[in-house]
């Protein structure tokens, strides 16, 4: 019988950046993820495909066990190279996973675009994970490493608030559900972030500036899950851009890119690309459309709650 395994996409609502160092951040699980079918197959080794939303294949190979013996393969953005990396992390970690060499049939069927950056490669991480009975976060810090958020969005059917104490995740499911979600929606900027990227830029800013602001920004998370008006959360999204930019030492995306937007813009996750949260009503879409960004969506179309 086919092994069917499911994880969700991730929005990560506050602590952008310093969830690396341990701030508390408000993450959300989007109601699209990533599947994950494996079934027998006739010929020997794995042949893996991967779909894109709309069903189209986005890439197709055949992995001998024969690669499963060679030396770690460096890193790469190649879906073959990064997904052999994987397994091998996998095995590294359950040497029982893949023992007997199964003839193997895998596929993975994105429910995003694969540019939107709403985990492609954590809900894989998560998903390889649970196929091969190993935890999801050592997994992730074997491969790609980073926070675990995302691992934990991709498990969870709630709002999440996420610590990271001492390389151990912590995770609270809570409420996120505001009277003013009507007035939020999501923008996609046209441009996938290397998160990579800008992790590497985050970690080379002061190390006091950092401690400040996850203190300030801590605080912002708990906050936000009480705030009953979109004038205190407007506030509150627009102080938080203040605190990463910063650290950061550089603009936020509304002074850099829209300057002139009445409503209130917060960047999610890596600054530059992937999501925005904005807030306003239909004539605040309009003034995105207006510029040429066509991915909007709503907060019940987004959020998985």
């Amino acid at each position: 019988m086919p092994q069917h395994f499911y994880g969700h996409g991730k929005l990560l609502i506050t602590g952008e950046y310093l969830v690396l160092d341990g701030a508390l951040a408000l993450a959300i699980p989007t109601k699209k993820g990533q599947k994950l079918t494996v079934a027998e197959a006739e010929q020997p080794g794995i042949t893996w495909e991967g779909l894109k939303e709309s069903g189209e294949v986005w890439f197709t190979f055949h992995l001998d066990y024969a690669l499963f013996k060679q030396s770690q393969p460096a890193a790469s953005e190649n879906p073959e190279i990064r997904l052999l990396q994987i397994l091998l992390a996998a095995q590294k970690l359950n040497p029982e996973f893949l023992k007997e060499q199964p003839s193997l049939k895998v596929t993975t069927q994105l429910e995003f675009h694969q540019k939107w950056g709403l985990g492609s490669s954590s809900t894989l991480i998560y998903m390889l994970a649970q196929w091969a009975e190993v935890d999801a976060y050592k997994l992730l810090e074997l491969t790609f490493g980073g926070s675990g958020y995302d691992i934990a969005c991709a498990g969870n059917d709630s709002p999440i608030l996420y610590q990271s104490s001492e390389g151990i995740p912590q995770v609270f499911q809570t409420n996120f559900y505001p009277d003013f979600s009507d007035q939020l929606f999501f923008v996609y900027l046209n441009k996938k972030q290397n998160s990579r990227e800008a992790i590497a830029n985050y970690r080379k800013q002061p190390e006091a500036r950092k401690k400040e602001a996850i203190q300030k920004v801590s605080g912002i998370t708990e906050t936000l899950l009480t705030v009953d008006s979109i004038f205190s959360f407007n506030v509150l999204i627009e102080a938080h851009e203040r605190i990463i930019a910063s650290v950061l030492n550089i603009p936020t995306v509304k002074q850099n890119l829209f300057p002139d937007f009445k409503g209130s813009i917060k960047s999610l996750g890596a600054w530059g690309g992937d999501f925005i949260l904005a807030t306003g009503g239909p004539e605040a879409k309009n003034y995105f459309r207006a510029k040429g960004y066509e991915t909007i969506l709503s907060f019940d179309e987004m959020i998985f709650s």
